[in-house]
């Protein structure tokens, strides 16, 4: 005797997980995305405009905002000082960081990734004031110098973090074999494992110049009027008696484009660099 199989029917698939996911991705597109669309809204109303609730998406743009603070120069001026003072910074600490984080992860030293460690989670407005005693002695308060050495503080442990982990997920043999072939250890990490982790690299320091661009507190403290960076720039829109908020959307507009072009161009080792991370870390 003989059991027949009945024939295992497919089981239909839920709509609810497919839904819930949809509208999980649509409220936190909504909560980022909205405070950027209300910034570029803004940067074309004027200050009676911004500060009336009853004026949304629907209003007569105007670029007086933008020809206010192209024309007052400012704004031009520190732009140019944020690029310089981000690129070199940038530069700077991925020269230093990269074989650093070879070395690191390569050869397992623990204690030198935890000093990193230590490095990335001291707060650094505790350093703020023996700094400024001893760049001021030194004569450099208010020079580009300061400001690159300020963030390369930050950059370095930032883009040693994450590469660490890259240099460590790569296989061991590609080196071994570069020896055989007559390389020195640097000749293996110049040729063969720097090459491999270019997108983490891309990654790093992309994200350090992000941070550059964007930190206000070490250029408060350490510019003056010709070093001053964007971010103090968009402070001096905010006043005792008001701000001027068209000027401030439209400056704040103007400094954006600088970082999304940046993360359109390099997208692709972005989202190389960050998913090679999470699978090798």
């Amino acid at each position: 005797m003989s059991a027949t199989l009945s024939p295992v029917r497919p089981r239909r698939r839920r709509p609810y997980g497919s839904w819930l996911r949809g509208t999980a991705i649509t409220v936190v597109t909504l909560v980022f995305a909205l405070p950027v669309v209300w910034m570029f809204a803004a940067a074309f109303k004027t200050n009676v405009q911004v500060t009336d609730p009853s004026v949304g998406l629907w209003f007569t743009p105007t670029l007086d905002n933008f020809r206010a603070v192209v024309e007052a120069g400012q704004i031009v001026r520190s732009m140019g000082n944020s690029l310089l003072v981000g690129v070199v910074s940038t530069v700077l600490s991925a020269v230093i960081a990269v074989p650093a984080a070879w070395a690191v992860g390569r050869f397992s030293m623990r204690r030198t990734g935890s000093v990193i460690l230590v490095a990335r989670i001291v707060p650094a407005i505790s350093l703020l004031v023996p700094w400024y005693y001893l760049f001021a002695r030194m004569g450099l308060v208010g020079s580009y110098t300061v400001l690159i050495l300020s963030h390369m503080f930050v950059s370095v442990p930032l883009i040693m973090w994450i590469m660490i982990s890259f240099f460590a997920g790569l296989p061991v043999e590609l080196e071994e074999a570069a020896h055989t072939d007559g390389l020195s250890a640097f000749g293996a990490f110049w040729r063969i494992s720097l090459p491999l982790a270019a997108p983490g690299t891309a990654t790093a320091s992309l994200l350090a110049f992000v941070f550059s661009w964007n930190n206000f507190m070490f250029a408060l403290v350490f510019s003056d009027d010709r070093t001053q960076t964007v971010p103090v720039t968009l402070f001096n829109f905010i006043s005792y008696a008001s701000t001027d908020w068209g000027g401030l959307m439209a400056a704040a507009s103007l400094i954006t484009v600088p970082v999304v072009l940046a993360a359109v161009l390099g997208q692709k080792y972005l989202v190389a660099g960050l998913t090679s991370g999470a699978t090798k870390g």
